[in-house]
């Protein structure tokens, strides 16, 4: 099993048991990596804080509630190009992947970042959250 798929299975596990097989989740997970287009979790982020949505990202980092977003602000924060990249990775259309992200990433970037604050470490600190909530 690749790193990918241990860390996909974990973020699956994080998020209630959404399974690894889900070829969103792993596309969603290779963009978490400090070396991705987006620069991980971090970018993300920033990304988000960027294109004009910082108050509800920031409530997914926060240790408050998380505030929804709608598909249209899914693509808003990641923009198009990403949002189709993503879509041709998991082999959805754009609709599809800006639908479930918008359910996906807010309980994503809560687990994430349970101090209220992004912390710099990529995978590894997404596995190695995962594994002490999971005990893999």
């Amino acid at each position: 099993m690749s790193l990918l798929d241990q860390v996909t299975g974990a973020v699956g596990g994080l998020l209630g048991g959404q399974g690894g097989d889900n070829p969103l989740l792993k596309a969603l997970t290779g963009l978490l990596g400090q070396n991705s287009a987006i620069g991980g979790l971090g970018g993300l982020v920033q990304a988000f804080q960027q294109n004009g949505l910082g108050e509800i990202v920031n409530s997914w980092v926060g240790t408050g509630q998380n505030l929804p977003a709608t598909p249209s602000q899914i693509e808003q924060g990641l923009g198009s190009d990403l949002l189709k990249q993503l879509a041709g990775q998991a082999g959805l259309s754009p609709s599809a992947v800006s639908s479930q992200l918008g359910g996906l990433l807010p309980n994503l970037i809560d687990k994430l970042t349970p101090n209220g604050k992004v912390e710099a470490g990529g995978l590894d600190q997404l596995l190695k959250l995962a594994q002490g909530k999971l005990g893999i």
